[in-house]
């Protein structure tokens, strides 16, 4: 839904600040996963955004584009969703020996560092109003591609999980 998410912030004393947005329907979804490499210990942020919500056929290509941007073996850490759990998922891990699934336990959400980059990405397109679905995925896109450009955020949404992927 474009209704907006709404932080507290600042108004002159006795004011309220009036956020006015359109109650629509309309919506993006966005798939995302960070990326550790092993031996440089470089960080990096891939995503994907549709205008739907997203199903099986979706996360399947997502996988297919980190496998295209990833050499070597891939481990996929994800969530207990399940469109992760589905039989197309498993039969592309047959089909591509190269990638393995493991998934974080179901009540731990803290320890995934990809809900850090949308505890940032919330923050920033907080008290937003896009007039567009459209409007909505620029800001996204935006908001997105910073953390992507910034190695220091990535890595604190690495450590903030206390997963243990990165040396000191």
């Amino acid at each position: 839904m474009l209704a907006p998410t709404v932080l507290r912030t600042w108004a002159p004393r006795g004011h309220t600040p009036l956020l006015r947005h359109w109650h629509r329907r309309d919506r993006i979804s966005v798939i995302s996963g960070l990326s550790v490499s092993p031996v440089r210990q470089r960080l990096g942020l891939y995503y994907q955004w549709h205008h739907h919500n997203i199903r099986q056929p979706q996360v399947c290509e997502f996988l297919s584009h980190l496998l295209r941007h990833l050499r070597g073996p891939v481990i996929v850490l994800w969530d207990r969703l399940l469109l992760h759990r589905l039989p197309p998922v498993h039969e592309l891990c047959r089909r591509v020996p190269r990638l393995q699934l493991e998934y974080f336990p179901s009540d731990a959400p803290e320890l995934n560092p990809d809900e850090q980059v949308w505890n940032l990405a919330k923050t920033r397109l907080a008290n937003g109003s896009p007039d567009d679905r459209f409007e909505l995925a620029l800001s996204v896109i935006e908001v997105l591609e910073q953390c992507r450009a910034s190695q220091s955020r990535l890595r604190g949404c690495i450590t903030y999980s206390r997963l243990p992927l990165l040396r000191a």
